[in-house]
């Protein structure tokens, strides 16, 4: 039996990677975004694929996406949480409440839509069971200059990840956390290109940070994703070897 999973923010970066690498390994795979036509062109000579237009913003989109899926194939085995957002960098006393909300909206109201909903189904279903991954950072551990909305989020997801994994400790439902690190994306092209054009809050010269495949990062996800379930990966920190993150600035 093909295993189920639901990846949101699949239309590109991380989410786009995973989503290919999982179609590949003949996974059911639910492919949730924003950009619906992104998420066909993804899908296209899959049968195992089901792209649905979500914002992880709207609990309707939510619950309707997940009842798809339901509906689809019967059940869910994984979830990898990996929507989200960022700005550029912004001292403090310059973001905006506005820009605060959309970031916590995003990446941490939206995770705990999804994981409530997948929790429901995974604690329902027969067998019980699953597994939900969140996509945290390294912000997660070590902030980024100017960057305190993304930074209070991703530190949130890892509580997150504890509180989902105690729940789901005695239901054989188990969730990890997987914190990434300059993966090459448009997000972190967009980092490196501002660094370029010295459009930084950081007071001296930086030079553009490493960069990893992000294929890397999709195959650590397949490893998390395909380990039984009386075992777990509880937080996994994958990053680009010489990129700044013990210390860096």
């Amino acid at each position: 039996m093909r295993k189920v999973i639901i990846i949101t923010g699949a239309n590109r970066g991380i989410g786009l990677a995973c989503a290919r690498l999982f179609l590949d390994k003949a996974y059911n795979v639910a492919l949730l975004g924003r950009n619906y036509d992104d998420l066909v062109k993804v899908s296209l000579g899959y049968a195992n694929a089901l792209p649905i237009c979500c914002d992880v913003t709207k609990d309707s989109n939510i619950k309707n996406a997940f009842n798809e899926v339901l509906d689809k194939w019967g059940r869910l085995d994984v979830l990898f949480n990996n929507a989200g957002i960022s700005f550029p960098e912004t001292r403090i006393d310059k973001v905006t409440s506005r820009d605060w909300r959309k970031i916590i909206n995003v990446n941490l109201t939206g995770a705990f839509i999804c994981a409530r909903e997948a929790f429901r189904i995974m604690v329902n279903q027969v067998p019980q069971r699953g597994r939900i991954i969140n996509n945290g950072s390294i912000s997660a551990k070590v902030p980024r200059l100017g960057t305190v909305a993304y930074t209070s989020s991703k530190h949130a997801i890892t509580g997150l990840t504890k509180a989902i994994a105690l729940d789901g400790r005695n239901l054989n439902i188990v969730c990890s956390q997987i914190d990434i690190g300059n993966a090459n994306t448009s997000m972190v092209q967009k980092i490196n290109k501002n660094i370029a054009s010295q459009k930084t809050i950081t007071p001296t010269p930086k030079k553009e940070e490493p960069t990893m495949d992000v294929l890397h990062v999709a195959n650590s996800v397949l490893h998390i994703a395909e380990l039984p379930l009386d075992a777990n990966i509880q937080y996994m920190t994958i990053l680009a070897n010489k990129m700044p993150f013990i210390g860096r600035g």
